[in-house]
């Protein structure tokens, strides 16, 4: 039986020992860990999700064109590498900062390195970005940041040191408040959805729905249709633990979701809803990817 990597541990999966089945319950179980790297690579908990669909739908694509690998693991974090890097290049929004010190570095603790935000890491230059995030929060070693990376051992090492001294000295600089930028017309849409999700009014949340609305109840489902995705108000009536509150996630404006039998120190999920005019075109909910809310940088409003 195949286990994610552990620090100091190296393991191997074979696909082509796989049946599909078997092959999609890895995906699953690596989705996490893959959140973790494409998240920390693009700067944001929500795209980095977006990155780790692409990901996962590159997989499955190679496996039924009859790709075969011999170490699973190593194999999709480099499809995950590849398109985080896609994406940064596609969205333009490389705000590097070019490092020139030739430093040794300890590595970070994981405490302190999965409590750095996400766009610290947006600010090293790919390679170190890539290198800290594989040896220092998912326990690769530097030969399997190389084959990752496509670069030398050496090259992999030297980037790992300077990156980790990077973040230690970005980390210790004060954050800047990434304070949501919403306008009035959003804000009042977001309101009065909250508002209606905390008096239970569904009902009026269906009748603001599109016909060709989408949902995405991200690492479960997706639906798409007014009258498929009524089950999913249903489900929320039935449980009480909830509580809804206005938010920002990452700038968006968000309906954030507490969970009122625990210390509701900060949300269990939330919700980020797309419009067009006064209807609403998707809802992208992350009940079951609690994973995506580490380090996340969110707001409550009002």
């Amino acid at each position: 039986m195949c286990r994610p990597w552990r620090h100091g541990a190296r393991k191997r999966c074979r696909s082509r020992n796989m049946n599909t089945d078997e092959f999609e319950d890895r995906l699953k179980a690596l989705r996490p860990r893959l959140h973790r790297y494409c998240a920390r690579m693009t700067g944001s908990a929500v795209n980095g999700e977006d990155v780790l669909q692409d990901t996962l739908v590159k997989a499955l694509h190679a496996r039924a064109q009859g790709s075969e690998v011999d170490n699973l693991e190593a194999w999709l974090f480099r499809i995950a590498h590849n398109a985080s890097l896609d994406f940064m290049r596609d969205r333009a929004r490389n705000t590097v900062v070019p490092l020139t010190e030739d430093v040794e570095a300890a590595a970070i603790p994981e405490a302190d390195i999965v409590a750095i935000g996400f766009q610290t890491f947006l600010r090293l230059p790919e390679l170190q970005r890539c290198t800290v995030i594989l040896k220092d929060v998912l326990g690769h070693s530097v030969d399997e940041i190389a084959s990752i990376a496509e670069c030398t051992p050496a090259a992999a090492k030297s980037a790992l040191q300077r990156g980790r001294a990077a973040l230690r000295r970005l980390a210790q600089a004060p954050e800047d408040t990434r304070l949501p930028l919403m306008s009035d017309s959003d804000r009042s849409k977001i309101t009065a959805y909250v508002q209606l999700f905390r008096s239970g009014d569904f009902d009026a949340i269906r009748a603001m729905l599109a016909d060709d609305v989408k949902l995405d109840l991200v690492n479960r489902l997706q639906l798409e249709g007014r009258d498929k995705i009524g089950l999913y108000f249903t489900r929320y009536a039935q449980e009480t633990k909830w509580r809804f509150a206005l938010g920002a996630v990452e700038g968006q404006p968000a309906m954030l979701v507490f969970d009122s039998t625990g210390p509701m120190e900060k949300p269990a999920h939330f919700v980020l809803i797309d419009w067009s005019q006064s209807r609403i075109i998707g809802i992208r909910d992350f009940l079951f990817a609690p994973y995506v809310l580490e380090a996340i940088d969110w707001v409550r409003l009002g």
